[in-house]
């Protein structure tokens, strides 16, 4: 039996949602400045709201393509439990929720950067998809985006430290989304998705899985030197990020396949939370 409201909270995609609250949050504890209980939850809601309104815009754009696809078949739109007409409005309405609230809650910069956000994703990556692999690395700039306006919704300017949150998520979607693009290349192909497996080969896409989680290592402990995390942070960081380095190196045995690609997806989906639970045991430390 149809259940409405929950097809429109999976248009949402709420696990994607959960994850850039979680990254949010890491962003407005780490940046200098007192933004009050009211401004750090307009943040909150604004950003889950930016997300959410950009999730359920691709689910509409892309139902079509969702419907040639066993992980996306079941989908509210391709499996016809709502109306396009019906997704699209409650995109519109996520997405100017949003905005508001940034605009009444933060400021005028996080709000510039969640609108972009929003159509950097809707209008750019989303039709990029069926074109070019480099559609992951532009998907990826919105993508990353949450840490950063949490940080500026309290700072009210974009500083190297809230870069560097945002080069943090920018390059660990990467190898993240290159997992699943390995262990489901079928299916994408099936449905004309051009990602990196499919275009360029599974072993370059072993390739870039490894530069970008070696990029990532770096990139984490920056924050160190910046006097945004300690030394806590430091040990957590260093060996969440070569244990993910290293998980990355099996990929390249010619034996590796899709059981090695979904293993590394999991872990990608470890090392995340790990990483922002290091930074707020260092911040309360």
């Amino acid at each position: 039996m149809a259940d409405p409201i929950r097809d429109l909270w999976a248009l949402t995609k709420p696990s994607i949602v959960r994850m850039c609250l979680v990254t949010t949050v890491g962003g407005l504890m780490l940046a200098p400045g007192e933004i009050g209980f009211m401004g750090a939850l307009a943040a909150v809601v604004g950003t889950a709201l930016a997300v959410a309104g950009a999730n359920a815009f691709n689910m509409w754009w892309e139902r079509d393509l969702d419907a040639k696809m066993g992980r996306t078949k079941r989908r509210p739109l391709p499996a016809r439990r709502l109306p396009p007409a019906v997704a699209v409005r409650f995109a519109w309405l996520l997405s100017a929720s949003a905005i508001v609230v940034l605009a009444l809650g933060t400021n005028a910069l996080t709000t510039f950067l969640g609108a972009l956000a929003i159509a950097l994703y809707v209008l750019v990556y989303t039709p990029l998809k069926t074109r070019t692999p480099l559609a992951l690395v532009i998907g990826a700039v919105p993508g990353a985006a949450p840490p950063l306006l949490g940080w500026t919704a309290v700072t009210g300017s974009i500083d190297l430290p809230g870069l560097v949150l945002f080069g943090i998520l920018l390059a660990w979607q990467i190898p993240h989304f290159l997992a699943i693009a390995l262990y489901r290349q079928s299916e994408y192909a099936n449905a004309g998705i051009r990602v990196v497996p499919i275009v360029r080969g599974i072993p370059i896409a072993k390739i870039q899985a490894v530069a970008w989680s070696m990029v990532l290592v770096p990139i984490s402990l920056m924050l160190v030197p910046l006097g945004v995390a300690g030394g806590t942070y430091l040990v957590g960081a260093f060996m969440l990020g070569t244990g993910f380095l290293a998980w990355s190196f099996t990929g390249l045995d010619d034996d590796a396949g899709p059981r090695w690609a979904r293993g590394f997806f999991f872990a990608s989906l470890v090392y995340l939370p790990a990483l922002t639970l290091m930074l707020v045991l260092d911040v309360i430390a």
